[in-house]
């Protein structure tokens, strides 16, 4: 019995495109040319040919685009509703007033800049919009707040001489 165990084995089969360096792996380059020329040497109906030469001469397959993920669209709304209220827009749970923080924000701001670099190519179309409507709605709110902050500063700075 133990040696029917020694026996088994298995194979790995690489069926990647492309070496490690980026080039095209020899057996799929000679398996590209033998198709093309069977597709040649055989007559074959119009429609059929042209599909053939299509899908032979793609040199990478279509990788599907991911599927949107909850858990990433609350990270954006968690980190957005933080910089909304860092903005202002919720009040201060003690006093009622808005509470002000430009700085913190404008981490915030930087925070979902960088994750919308980092995840460039890699997030569903829905995640890529998302991103993008609540950085530049953040970033509009950021400076008109920033702006009328230095306004009224201004104002109470010539009040004060």
């Amino acid at each position: 019995m133990a040696d029917s165990k020694h026996e088994e084995s298995f194979r790995v089969v690489d069926r990647r495109l492309f070496t490690s360096e980026g080039e095209l792996r020899p057996e799929i380059a000679e398996e590209q040319s033998r198709e093309h020329t069977q597709s040649q040497s055989a007559p074959a109906p119009r429609e059929a040919t042209a599909n053939k030469v299509t899908a032979s001469s793609s040199v990478a397959p279509e990788i599907p685009s991911p599927k949107p993920d909850r858990n990433f669209q609350m990270l954006i709304d968690l980190l957005a509703r933080n910089a909304a209220a860092l903005l202002g827009g919720i009040p201060d749970p003690g006093t009622g007033q808005p509470y002000l923080d430009l700085e913190g924000a404008r981490e915030m701001i930087d925070m979902l800049d960088t994750l919308r670099e980092k995840t460039s190519g890699n997030l569903a179309p829905e995640e890529e919009r998302l991103l993008s409507d609540v950085l530049g709605s953040l970033k509009l709110s950021y400076m008109e707040i920033s702006k009328a902050a230095a306004k009224s500063m201004r104002e109470g700075a010539k009040g004060a001489r």
